[in-house]
């Protein structure tokens, strides 16, 4: 019986060792951290063929393809994250880029470049095309781009993957200071990504690592983001990520003088004889620009006035001579010829076949009323007239409306950069088609299109263009309702004579900083903004306190001389 018992009681206390001992190791285990150790290839599921791209301290949305262990990046990450003057050209299946000396051509699948119409040799395509997706080899866009990288090839357990570098500046890092473990989450029994060594340099993510069951969420240098222990690593730092990249300089033939430009009218051959006896009433001015070019047809060709006779006259006079183009001309379609590569180059070569033919100083763009869809082609082709001007000389001059809304697809700040000078029309606040009555160009207008332009060209390429017209409205009154329309559009002098033969006196409003008049004639209601010798010395006093490059007037013959006393002024008290 004894025996029995101490049997029982030994069974007892082995049983309870064995629970004892199955606690300890499950405890252990419990809190032991976990060795599972998970692959790249399993972490990041990364297709064969392609490459993970980590954009700064991102995965992006979008994978890098590899071709002939090259790396591509698709068009649209390219012109929307690194470089938007690459430029795509669907019909003729060319890629454009342009550098200020350089238009270079390359085409998919073509192991060959074209540089100034001369083709080179290259190692591999500079485009490829892969499911209707368009593809750029990252060496080349990286030799244009302010951009930066470095790639992973895939090994035994890791996964293909290239880090971008795109925005610079302060980014926070800490350092391994206690060896340990990147996981997959923060929690120390799931998986393994790498084994950390004392000294690794590792990026806080997530504005600052954001802390998790005492993890921080990190990236290491070579690209493999996680979770590490908070107590293995050092308090954070910052350090600045500096580019090395060496924009291109767009050098132009712009002298830095101040310019005042007026616009010369020229409609036939006839009128470009009136150029000496035109330019004697004025005083001061150094540019003209007659208005010789039109779009002809939609393949690119003009139509010209040009005349180098004109073009010496100015000269002896003192004047550089900027031939303007428009597209004013019917059944143009500006978009069908900005877009089509063959229909712009021939556009841009008889631009300046015929400018160095005549000796003219330089070409004024006047593209008005371009359809939204057409801004980026209007663009590639400044920037291609560009690369030819410069080469040669030229000035390139881009006429606009005043920055608004509605026109932002104009892309001002790329025209301050590829243009030597970006004039802004400040007139035509209230037009032919406008819903009230108003002035043509008033102080504010002036004043916000100087403001509003600063902010993305540079001042010393800005001209603001002043009026020598105005409007005269009349408003009647048919069955009850107020019928406005623009009764002309005169210039000074004849605005001057409407008020003296109706016997009507103006007076100075302060508000547009122009003389003001209305009156009564024949049941009709009539308003005028006058622009005159004062209203212009406010505006032209606007330009010169913003040290703009200078400034334009539509049109010769439209003034009064004493305007040219106003600019001459202005032009001596800038200096």
């Amino acid at each position: 019986m004894e025996k029995r018992a101490k049997q029982a009681v030994i069974g007892t206390l082995l049983v309870l060792v064995l629970i004892l001992v199955l606690g300890a190791v499950t405890l252990v285990k419990y809190l032991s951290p976990g060795k599972e150790k998970m692959s790249l290839a399993d972490y990041y599921h990364v297709p064969a063929g392609e490459a993970m791209i980590i954009l700064d301290d991102k995965i992006y949305e979008k994978n890098a393809m590899i071709f002939g262990g090259e790396l591509y990046v698709d068009f649209d990450t390219v012109v929307q994250r690194f470089n938007k003057r690459f430029y795509w050209d669907n019909a003729e299946q060319v890629l454009i880029y342009t550098t200020p000396t350089e238009v270079i051509k390359a085409r998919p699948q073509e192991n060959s470049i074209e540089i100034n119409g001369e083709k080179n040799a290259c190692d591999h395509p500079v485009i490829t095309e892969k499911g209707g997706v368009l593809y750029l080899l990252l060496d080349f866009v990286a030799e244009y781009s302010d951009i930066s990288y470095r790639a992973y090839s895939a090994e035994e357990g890791t996964v293909q993957r290239v880090l971008i570098t795109s925005v610079y500046g302060d980014y926070l890092y800490t350092n391994v200071v206690k060896k340990t473990q990147l996981r997959t989450d923060a929690d120390r029994k799931s998986p393994i990504l790498k084994e950390m060594a004392e000294g690794e340099k590792l990026m806080l993510l997530d504005g600052g690592g954001s802390q998790k069951n005492g993890y921080l969420t990190v990236m290491t240098e070579d690209g493999v983001r996680g979770y590490v222990l908070n107590k293995c690593v050092s308090e954070g730092y910052y350090e600045k990520l500096v580019s090395d990249f060496k924009p291109p300089v767009y050098t132009g033939a712009a002298d830095g003088e101040e310019v005042l430009l007026v616009w010369h009218v020229v409609t036939n051959s006839t009128a470009n004889g009136n150029l000496a006896g035109l330019i004697a009433n004025t005083k001061g001015v150094t540019v003209v620009s007659p208005t010789w070019f039109s779009i002809a047809s939609n393949d690119g060709a003009i139509s010209s006035l040009a005349d180098s006779g004109y073009v010496e006259t100015a000269h002896e006079l003192g004047l550089k001579v900027w031939g303007l183009v428009d597209n004013f001309g019917e059944n143009i379609d500006s978009y069908a010829i900005l877009s089509s590569t063959t229909a712009r180059e021939r556009l841009e070569k008889e631009l300046v076949s015929v400018a160095l033919s005549c000796g003219m100083d330089g070409i004024n763009i006047d593209f008005e009323s371009l359809p939204v869809e057409a801004g980026p082609h209007f663009i590639q082709f400044l920037r291609e007239l560009s690369v030819s001007l410069r080469k040669h000389g030229l000035v390139l001059s881009v006429d606009n409306y005043v920055p608004a809304g509605y026109n932002k697809y104009y892309d001002f700040a790329e025209q301050g950069v590829v243009a030597d000078y970006v004039i802004i029309m400040a007139y035509d606040e209230h037009y032919s088609g406008s819903a009230e009555a108003g002035s043509v160009s008033s102080i504010s207008y002036v004043e916000n299109a100087i403001r509003d332009t600063k902010e993305m060209v540079p001042a010393d390429k800005i001209i603001v263009a002043l009026p020598f017209y105005t409007r005269l409205w009349k408003e009647t009154n048919v069955d009850g309702v107020t019928v406005l329309k623009v009764e002309r559009t005169p210039g000074m002098a004849d605005a001057a004579a409407i008020l003296k033969e109706n016997g009507v006196e103006a007076e100075w409003d302060e508000t547009t900083c122009q003389y003001y008049a209305e009156f009564d004639k024949d049941g009709a209601h009539y308003r005028i903004w006058l622009e005159d010798e004062r209203s212009l010395a406010e505006k032209a006093g606007r330009v010169w306190q913003a040290e703009l490059a200078g400034i334009g007037a539509w049109r010769l013959g439209l003034e009064t001389k004493g305007v040219w006393d106003v600019f001459a002024g202005q032009i001596n008290e800038g200096e």
